[in-house]
């Protein structure tokens, strides 16, 4: 259990870093805040870069489950910071993807 718990905190971790990071650009780029912000921002998204590459498994593997556990973490973002809930849509979609993320990640493999 430990491997799942390690990889998901990881996955997770580099989600807020993506995130915020992106966030901090786009409040400096399209809201005039000011430039530390995007400075921020740049810091932000080199330790996603850092953090995502911590993963034992496969380059490919990893960022193709990456992208769920992003949309999931986009969804929650859009919610708390930008106060835009999610309607069912949102949910189902975030669903699909944490079931492909899963499916990509654990899924018995041959050898």
């Amino acid at each position: 259990m430990f491997p799942i718990l390690k990889s998901s905190g990881l996955f997770i971790l580099a989600a807020l870093c993506e995130i915020s990071g992106a966030y901090l650009i786009w409040q400096w780029r399209n809201s005039g805040k000011p430039a530390w912000l995007a400075l921020g921002g740049v810091i932000a998204l080199f330790l996603y870069g850092l953090i995502q590459t911590a993963q034992t498994f496969s380059f490919g593997r990893a960022f193709a489950a990456y992208g769920g556990i992003f949309i999931a973490s986009a969804v929650l973002w859009g919610w708390w910071v930008d106060k835009r809930a999610p309607d069912h849509w949102d949910w189902l979609g975030v669903a699909v993807c944490l079931i492909g993320t899963g499916i990509i990640l654990w899924a018995p493999r041959g050898q």
